[in-house]
C-alpha cells in the first residue's frame, strides 16, 4: 500500500491505531536511525479544539495539515520540534502525531544526538524522538513522505504486534476544554518503557510486544 491510500483510507483515529508497531526511520545522510512506533495521537481537524486547525484556522505554520495525507506537517514549540503526518484528502487538516519510538536502528547515533542520554530517555516523547533523530529545524515539513529521508513501513510483515494497544487522553490539551482534552485519541503499546510518561511499575515484559 502507497502512503496516499494508506493516510487517506481510514479515519484519523484508526490510523493512529494502526501506526503502533511500524517501523519509523529517518536516513541524516551517514546514518539510518529510528524504531518502531509506541505512541501516536489523533487530531481530528476543524471540530478538534486541541488541533492545530480547529475552527478551521490556516497559516504558513500548519499549512501541512492541509495537505494530502501522507505530508509530513513538523511544527515546533519553543526550541523544540514535533512530527506528524497529514491524514485525509486535501484540505480536511487532519494528522498524526509520532510520539514515541523503541529504538531499533542507529542507536549509538541517536544517543550521540541526545547529548548521551539512553535507555528509555532516548526517545520517550516527541521531541527526543526529533533530537535523538538530529532535527533541530523545520526542514522536510511539506514534504511528502515519499520525497523525504523519512519512512514508515507499511509492510504487514515488518510490524510488530502488541499484546494491547491501549487508548488515553491525548497529553497537553488544555483542561478548559474538556470534552476533547478527556477524548481517547492517545494510542499505545500498553506496557512500553518508551511510551511518554510510562510509569516503571507498569512495564510489561517483553516491554508489551507478543513473543
Amino acid at each position: 500500500m502507497d502512503y496516499s491510500t494508506y493516510f487517506t483510507n481510514n479515519t484519523t483515529s484508526a490510523i493512529a491505531a494502526d501506526l503502533i508497531g511500524r517501523p519509523l526511520t529517518y536516513h541524516d545522510g551517514a546514518h539510518l536511525l529510528g524504531g518502531y512506533i509506541v505512541e501516536a495521537e489523533a487530531y481530528l481537524g476543524i471540530h478538534d479544539r486541541a488541533a492545530h486547525s480547529y475552527g478551521g484556522h490556516r497559516s504558513p505554520a500548519n499549512e501541512g495539515l492541509y495537505r494530502t495525507g501522507g505530508t509530513i506537517y513538523i511544527y515546533s514549540q519553543r526550541q523544540y520540534f514535533f512530527f506528524d503526518v497529514a491524514t485525509q484528502a486535501l484540505d480536511e487538516p487532519q494528522g498524526v502525531l509520532i510520539r514515541a519510538i523503541e529504538p531499533a536502528w542507529g542507536i549509538e547515533q541517536m544517543t550521540t544526538n541526545r547529548s548521551g542520554k539512553s535507555g528509555v530517555l532516548l526517545t520517550n516523547g516527541p521531541a527526543k524522538m526529533m533530537q535523538a533523530f538530529g532535527i533541530h529545524d523545520k526542514k522536510w515539513n511539506l514534504h511528502f513522505l515519499s520525497d523525504s529521508p523519512f519512512s514508515i513501513d507499511l509492510s504487514e510483515t515488518q510490524k510488530k504486534r502488541a499484546i494491547e494497544i491501549a487508548a488515553g487522553t491525548r497529553i497537553g490539551v488544555n483542561q478548559s476544554e474538556l470534552e476533547w482534552a478527556n477524548k481517547p485519541l492517545r494510542y499505545y503499546v500498553a506496557g512500553n518503557p518508551y511510551v511518554s510518561r510510562m510509569k516503571k511499575r507498569d512495564y510489561a515484559e517483553n516491554n508489551g510486544w507478543q513473543r
